[in-house]
């Protein structure tokens, strides 16, 4: 279904009325979520873990557990996507395949980060770090994250006895692609875009530069609102801000001062304003701002040429005005999202305000440990087997192994549990079943 042919919901149209301290509450795109102040949507369902993946191959699709795998809709930031119906609630879903073998070959054998107190720079730390590192970062986020505006991350299989991890998220279609010779109306674009202003700015209250918004990466929900999605190259920061150093994302939405030979350090909120300007240009024209053959050609234009404006379709000066300033090329002088919230054009000149940022956000904090387990896994299948029959047979001595090398020593089981005897009245084999039990429960 094509993006302009989605009708918003019933709030999106409104007559003019005197303001007051309700409005804030009760905004344009959010007036059927927030009823003064207080959304009535209950917490996000927590992301599920499968620990256990199932794969065989079907006429037409690949079954993954639950789900049958049907065509590539998209490419994720270090995999690709594609759809996948759930057999068991009878919806469709994206599901992002990333194949760890080629995350550890790209990067070298994959190591967690250490503490970010250790040197006090993430930036550094990613350097650091492998590839499939930075999709368990990218995990761990989408988990804590709960907005309307952000992509919800519904489930996650990985196996250790399988090449690619899983991640499940309600299908939506991009809210559109481009290229286009259909760009979306500026009164839908205006409503799409100050979705992405509240999702920006949530993300930016939890610390979270996106480093790659465009079209592709907004996408629309059952409920006809924009969900930010692809936090591959999304970086957390401490402070009020975060001092970036080297670019990431797609070329032809990135800011001028990330192209720079110069070793300078930037605003990392000011990269997201930038990009956020390119897709509201994307959004009524169909196409970039900046377009060139060569990549060191478009380089040099999103450094030194000026935003031209196509005859057609014709816009307002209000767009047109918020377009200049947030492709502003000094990030200095860049608009910022507290007067992007406040512009003419967002509001409607003031007839309707966007929510304040204490009514829509609300704080999460995502540690070392969360990133570390962001996954959950557990022994093969065949070492489970092996220690709950040695549980059985209440015997902790290695089945494969003759008897002269067995005698006198300690047993260490599968999976890396280890029980030294056998002689400690039974505690012992308690406490590996207790384990066991607890490590392969559904």
């Amino acid at each position: 279904m094509a993006a302009n042919r989605l009708t918003p919901p019933n709030g999106y149209r409104t007559t003019p009325h005197r303001l007051n301290l309700s409005d804030r509450k009760l905004s344009l795109q959010e007036r059927s979520s927030y009823q003064n102040g207080v959304t009535p949507r209950t917490a996000r369902r927590p992301t599920i873990e499968s620990k256990r993946v199932s794969i065989s191959d079907g006429d037409d699709c690949v079954q993954l557990n639950q789900y049958k795998l049907k065509s590539e809709i998209g490419k994720g930031s270090y995999g690709v996507v594609k759809l996948a119906y759930n057999e068991d609630d009878d919806q469709y879903y994206a599901m992002k395949l990333v194949s760890k073998k080629k995350l550890m070959k790209q990067c070298g054998f994959p190591r967690r980060p250490p503490s970010r107190e250790s040197n006090g720079s993430q930036e550094n730390l990613l350097k650091h770090s492998g590839l499939l590192d930075r999709v368990y970062q990218e995990i761990a986020i989408l988990k804590k994250l709960d907005h309307l505006n952000v992509v919800n991350l519904v489930e996650v299989l990985d196996d250790p006895a399988e090449d690619n991890l899983h991640m499940g998220k309600k299908f939506c279609y991009p809210v559109m692609e481009i290229p286009t010779d259909s760009p979306l109306s500026e009164e839908m674009a205006r409503f799409y875009f100050r979705d992405v202003i509240l999702g920006i700015e949530y993300l930016h209250y939890q610390k979270i530069i996106h480093r790659d918004i465009k079209p592709s990466n907004l996408l629309l929900g059952d409920d006809g609102h924009i969900k930010i999605a692809d936090f591959g190259v999304s970086y957390e920061f401490e402070g009020n801000d975060a001092l970036l150093s080297n670019s990431a994302g797609t070329p032809a939405f990135m800011a001028p001062e990330t192209l720079t030979d110069q070793d300078l350090r930037f605003s990392g909120k000011a990269v997201d304003i930038w990009a956020m300007g390119v897709t509201l240009f994307c959004f009524v024209f169909g196409r970039c701002p900046f377009h060139d053959e060569y990549i060191l050609g478009l380089h040099e234009k999103i450094r030194t040429a000026p935003v031209e404006f196509p005859d057609m379709p014709v816009i307002s000066d209000g767009l047109k005005d918020l377009i200049i300033r947030m492709l502003d090329k000094v990030p200095d002088t860049r608009i910022m999202l507290p007067e992007i919230k406040l512009h003419p054009w967002v509001t409607l000149d003031g007839k309707d305000l966007l929510p304040l940022e204490e009514e829509h956000c609300t704080v999460v904090e995502v540690t070392e440990e969360e990133v570390q387990n962001s996954v959950k896994v557990v022994p093969s299948l065949s070492a489970v087997i092996l220690v709950k029959s040695m549980l059985r047979k209440r015997s902790f001595s290695n089945p494969f192994e003759c008897p002269s090398r067995r005698q006198g020593r300690s047993m260490s089981a599968p999976g890396g549990l280890t029980v030294r005897g056998s002689n400690s009245n039974g505690s012992r084999e308690g406490e590996l079943e207790n384990l066991i039990e607890d490590e392969t429960s559904p």
